[in-house]
């Protein structure tokens, strides 16, 4: 089940591995909001997501709020699979809560292992910025 973190949970924000800098108030305020996937009472996966009209190249852009572009910034998991099948599932629950979002995209780390993940579970690459990649999941209606 994907669902909204909680409260009690915020401490799961320290295990980010790609952007730990960024304090989970930060995270949970304003245009921003983090999912967990749950199995059990055991969370499996965290996605931090920023809702925004522009696609961002850099943190500092993720200040800019809007509505349409539903932006993945982090995800990180516990259990093999777990990353995937959150970022899969998601957009599912914010089109349903948030019918005013039209894209999905990423602002990934520059990395192989990104790169490889987003390709792999079905993204697009739309763009290569100076320190990220921006990918694109396309969701059917």
């Amino acid at each position: 089940m994907i669902r909204l973190i909680k409260d009690s949970e915020l401490h799961l924000i320290n295990d980010d591995p790609v952007r730990p800098h960024l304090p989970a108030e930060w995270r949970t305020r304003y245009n921003k909001e983090v999912y967990v996937l749950e199995n059990e009472d055991r969370i499996d996966a965290v996605i931090c997501v920023a809702y925004m009209d522009e696609i961002p190249a850099n943190e500092y852009d993720l200040k800019w709020p809007g509505i349409s572009n539903a932006v993945f910034y982090t995800v990180w998991s516990y259990r093999k699979g777990a990353g995937r099948e959150i970022i899969n599932g998601l957009p599912k629950i914010i089109k349903r809560n948030n019918p005013y979002v039209k894209r999905f995209v990423t602002m990934s780390p520059k990395t192989e292992m990104a790169y490889n993940f987003h390709t792999r579970n079905g993204a697009i690459m739309i763009a290569e910025n100076p320190d990220t990649y921006n990918f694109e999941y396309l969701i059917n209606d």
